[in-house]
């Protein structure tokens, strides 16, 4: 994985929401489905990180950076905020590793913290979907299982409809059922 730092983030800074917007410029420019399209605007990628530091301090995720030389190369958030008959589940979102970082094993080592911090977080499931066949090769490495595709899910940033692979993984035994107050 060369130098990279992997850190969980408190909360975002202005500097951060820059950084992580480049991120997500970079990957969806690179063809990345992660729920924008094209032309993607910076002001674009930066409403989504601005929303999601918002989302942070409400305790309603956990996000993820790595950090190298360059800057920023990674992220990836665990969406911790479920409805009440899912308190077991988070979800794994937003996995972006920028061009120039792929294949040094970033993406495996933000995998692995982010799977760390969902149980930190009390969370004994975890669930995704992707279209990028890299990915499914990255999440099938890490012991993830494959749920099912349904086809033409959602498009690709070009306007293309793609299949979208499900994919779980248990992290914990399912912690007993405890009635609210």
């Amino acid at each position: 994985m060369g130098s990279s730092e992997i850190r969980v983030l408190a909360r975002l800074t202005p500097h951060d929401v820059e950084e992580l917007a480049d991120i997500l410029v970079d990957c969806v420019e690179g063809g990345a489905s992660v729920s924008f399209m094209l032309p993607i605007t910076r002001e674009r990628a930066r409403a989504f990180w601005s929303s999601a530091a918002a989302s942070l301090e409400r305790g309603e995720r956990i996000v993820i950076v790595a950090h190298d030389a360059q800057g920023y190369a990674g992220t990836v958030q665990i969406l911790l905020d479920q409805p009440e008959n899912q308190p077991h589940r988070g979800d794994l979102a937003k996995m972006l590793v920028r061009r120039r970082a792929r294949g040094q094993g970033l993406g495996a080592a933000l995998l692995r913290a982010a799977e760390s911090q969902a149980l930190r977080a009390g969370k004994a499931l975890l669930v995704l979907d992707t279209a990028n066949p890299d990915a499914e090769r990255l999440y099938e490495r890490g012991g993830w299982q494959a749920c099912g595709v349904i086809p033409n899910y959602a498009l690709m940033p070009d306007g293309t409809y793609a299949a979208t692979r499900l994919y779980c993984k248990q992290l914990a035994p399912l912690p007993a059922w405890q009635p609210g107050p």
